[in-house]
């Protein structure tokens, strides 16, 4: 099984959940050989709850994840944390919604949730928790101390800090942080759009189900990550299509006033 373990469904936080756009996401996806992916849209994202009720109308649910077709798309959540950085929880979809729905007081950025806080929202669920770009330049997860980060699951080589970063040194130093840590590494390409498909990657021995038998699999070291040659210009591409939406919005709201 060949997935990625940070994605998002949307263009940004901003717009409406689109089915076609995320059917579009899926089938890139699928050609650029993953079988699986991890849907961890943001905690505080606009009309949260439409994207898996829209799923929930097309797709089976079956483990933890949505059948398309035969691709599987693993239910779960990205969250802002108080101290900085975010937390990637990976589960069976009425946990991430019950979760979700313990947040709405943490929304807004001089209030999130402290990473204590979060964790007891998190006992009892059967989740792979994972600590995303932990060493990201804006938002790292420095800030936690050794029992909080000892609490993940794993830490995510990503996409996007690999090609802002630097290749080599950005894996090197996620690596020495998350062996310090005692935890392994796993990637997600944090795309939100279809192009960045591909840019990592995780090979797994088996095929999974739910988040319990990833966890499992990533625990025993039963995978191996991969990063794309092309990465530079998979995450590149995605990066000066976003930077063009920007400046056409905001000239948009220029004129409009």
């Amino acid at each position: 099984m060949r997935i990625d373990f940070h994605t998002h469904g949307k263009w940004t936080k901003q717009t409406e959940f689109s089915l076609p756009y995320f059917e579009e996401m899926i089938e890139n996806a699928r050609d650029a050989g993953l079988n699986a992916t991890a849907l961890t849209e943001h905690f505080n994202t606009h009309h949260f709850y439409d994207v898996m009720q829209t799923l929930d109308a097309k797709y089976p649910y079956i483990g933890d994840h949505y059948d398309v077709d035969g691709f599987k798309i693993f239910t779960g959540i990205e969250i802002d944390v108080k101290e900085g950085g975010h937390i990637l929880f990976i589960g069976p979809r009425t946990s991430i919604q019950d979760i979700r729905s313990k947040l709405d007081d943490y929304t807004e950025k001089n209030h999130f949730i402290p990473f204590s806080e979060l964790m007891k929202l998190a006992k009892g669920h059967p989740l792979l928790k994972i600590g995303a770009h932990p060493l990201r330049d804006s938002n790292p997860l420095t800030e936690l101390n050794l029992e909080q980060l000892s609490q993940l699951d794993a830490f995510d080589l990503n996409g996007r800090d690999l090609f802002r970063q630097g290749f080599e040194q950005t894996q090197i130093n996620v690596a020495k942080f998350a062996e310090n840590v005692g935890k392994p590494v796993v990637c997600g390409s944090d795309t939100h759009l279809p192009i960045q498909f591909g840019a990592v990657f995780n090979d797994f021995d088996q095929d999974c189900q739910t988040a319990l038998e990833l966890k499992a699999a990533i625990k025993e070291r039963a995978y191996r990550v991969g990063i794309s040659p092309v990465l530079k210009t998979r995450v590149g591409a995605a990066d000066m299509l976003k930077e063009v939406w920007k400046k056409n919005k905001d000239n948009h709201s220029l004129t409009s006033v």
